[in-house]
């Protein structure tokens, strides 16, 4: 059976499930099922030690190893997941240049023993970059597994963002180059796959003529980028501009997908969400999977899948042949994807046993070791809180008896009759657990507060809803109560008081009968129908003024009659953070702004500019 090799750049790897398909199952298993794949690599993955949870790494049938970021939170990541069944490491690693070191130990990687070691590590005088390995390797950009057949990494490559990143972003480049022509003179073969943040030639991107003239740039000044230059020195028949590189002079991987599609365009894998780029096809091709010469003939397919949604990129895949060529003699792949002996001629020997797991297997880390689902979690907890002392039940329900409390005293019953409100609950000590604990200043504190008075509890004031029965609709708010009034009663905007010292003040029933009004001066009240001249006010123009007042914003109207989006210019200069309304369709393949097309026009209007209701 074939060993698809999937590489997919994932949204943050907690919550992946917001898109189609994966929103159906919403389960890691159910999504690799969905890829088809048995070994599945992850980059930018975003999250934390702390964001590990049973459902991503106790995935059934699947191991997983993570490399996080040290310092920086929600940042980077790549984690590489194997199906047990099909395929399993011999060996693992995080960083690219091995100066990290295994979970519960202080040795490096590099360090171990020359059987423990993957190999390849960049040597004294390699690496040219002022910044230090370790800074390098603190990123959680590279996860290295290795397999008798073959060393796959899964690398998360630093993009170009500023200057301030540039020397190290050049610096991984370089690390990463030196560690797998290393591994390829060690007689090693290497698959390597990842989000490479590059574009490797003019197949690989949309509207680069544009940006060329927009940039006053060649097409040689295209290539000759550092980065861009490195990986045209690093594959097969890439371009090179001028001479080779010292220690670049021989290409050592191939690009799988280009391999099968030479000449094919539109073949991207990574678009602008900002501008809603993917409907038009308008991207770039920077995720690859390479591999070393030795292996090239191994692979059957390889192609993307730009159907799949939920993130910025699509997936990226290779699938490996059951049966391949090795020094000449025919071999079944499975059996060089396993340790030795766990198959034979395609067949299973013994089975997959947690003593397989290497130790930067996130299944080893303490929270979720010696654990298979959430499900033995929750039986496992079950069985502590049964002899947990303090998971007794409460006095007011019955408890249980059980040779633990059999010896204690026995606790009141809810059907037992409480003491009364006047004489106040004395408090005991509750017994400890702990044999050596010192309980008598807890007792002391509890003899002293059981001397105490009781505590006087405040008294509630009734509220007017509470003086008669509840609003059952909203003409209740207009009817006045019919209840009796209390010492103070307002009506309008008068308070009346109540003096209870004389004999001939009214009773609150005669205060709630209308009494007959006084004659008073006629006052003048404006007529609330009449306008500042004293003609009527018309109630559609006034509900028309009020609504534009304080009704919602209309937005404008594009050339294709559809509703306008609003953005914000990002752009540094005098409008930066100004609002503007924008066609909300997305950019064509010329991506520029096309009139008389489907794609989007050239509707432009800034917020402020717009006083459409």
């Amino acid at each position: 059976m074939p060993l698809p090799v999937c590489n997919d750049s994932r949204p943050p790897l907690r919550n992946p499930f917001s898109y189609q398909p994966w929103r159906e199952d919403r389960t890691y298993q159910a999504m690799f099922d969905k890829l088809e794949a048995d070994i599945v690599v992850m980059q930018e993955t975003k999250i934390q030690r702390k964001d590990l949870h049973d459902d991503m790494v106790l995935v059934p049938g699947w191991d997983v190893h993570f490399s996080l970021p040290k310092h920086k939170k929600g940042y980077s990541g790549v984690a590489i997941y194997t199906r047990s069944s099909k395929c399993c490491p011999i060996r693992a690693e995080e960083g690219i240049t091995g100066v990290l070191c295994p979970p519960n130990s202080s040795t490096k990687f590099r360090d171990l023993p020359p059987d423990q070691q993957i190999g390849g590590y960049p040597r004294p005088g390699q690496l040219s970059s002022a910044l230090d390995e370790p800074t390098l390797d603190s990123e959680g950009r590279c996860v290295v597994l290795e397999f008798p057949a073959f060393v796959l990494i899964g690398v998360y490559t630093p993009a170009t963002r500023d200057e301030t990143r540039t020397e190290f972003r050049q610096g991984w480049i370089d690390a990463l180059d030196i560690r797998v022509r290393n591994l390829v003179a060690m007689g090693k073969q290497v698959v390597l796959c990842g989000d490479l943040n590059i574009i490797r030639s003019e197949l690989d991107t949309a509207g680069l003529a544009e940006q060329l003239r927009r940039e006053a740039m060649t097409l040689d000044d295209f290539y000759s980028r550092p980065a861009r230059r490195f990986l045209n020195q690093f594959v097969f028949g890439g371009r090179v501009v001028g001479e080779r590189d010292e220690g670049r002079e021989e290409p050592v991987v191939w690009d799988i997908c280009r391999e099968f599609h030479p000449s094919r365009t539109g073949m991207y894998t990574c678009w602008e969400t900002r501008k809603n780029a993917r409907p038009g096809n308008f991207g770039s091709r920077i995720d690859y999977v390479l591999c070393s010469s030795g292996i090239k003939d191994w692979f059957v397919d390889a192609n993307i899948q730009e159907g799949l949604l939920g993130s910025d990129h699509c997936p990226v895949y290779a699938t490996l042949g059951d049966a391949v060529s090795r020094d000449g003699a025919a071999a079944n792949l499975v059996d060089m994807m396993n340790p030795e002996g766990m198959f034979r001629d395609g067949q299973r020997v013994r089975a997959w046993t947690t003593k397989d797991l290497l130790p930067t297997s996130a299944k080893l880390i303490p929270e979720f070791d010696k654990r298979r689902s959430i499900r033995d979690m929750f039986q496992k907890s079950a069985t502590r809180d049964a002899s947990d002392p303090a998971s007794e039940p409460p006095p007011s329900s019955q408890p249980r008896p059980s040779p633990r409390t059999s010896s204690s005293q026995p606790r009141p019953s809810s059907s037992q009759p409480r003491p009364s409100s006047s004489q106040p609950p004395t408090s005991s000590p509750r017994p400890s657990s702990n044999p050596f604990a010192t309980p008598p200043k807890r007792q002391a504190a509890a003899l002293t507060t059981s001397r105490r008075p009781p505590k006087k509890t405040r008294k509630e004031k009734p509220t007017k809803a509470s003086s008669g029965p509840a609003q059952r609709s909203l003409m209740g708010f207009f009817k006045p109560q019919s209840s009796e009034a209390g010492p103070n009663k307002e009506i309008g905007d008068a308070t009346i008081e109540s003096t209870p010292t004389q004999s001939d003040a009214p009773s609150a029933d005669e205060w709630a009968r209308p009494q007959p009004a006084e004659p008073t001066d006629p006052v003048e009240t404006p007529d609330l129908k009449s306008g500042p001249s004293g003609g009527l006010l018309d109630p559609v123009e006034s509900k028309a003024s009020w609504s534009k007042l304080l009704g919602k914003r209309t937005v404008p109207r594009c050339a294709h009659d559809e509703d306008c989006h609003m953005l914000t210019t990002k752009k540094a200069g005098v409008n930066c953070g100004r609002s503007f309304f924008a066609c909300s369709r997305p950019l064509g393949p010329s991506g520029r702004n096309e009139e008389g097309t489907e794609f989007r026009c050239g509707t432009f209007i800034w917020s402020s500019d717009w006083n459409g209701r």
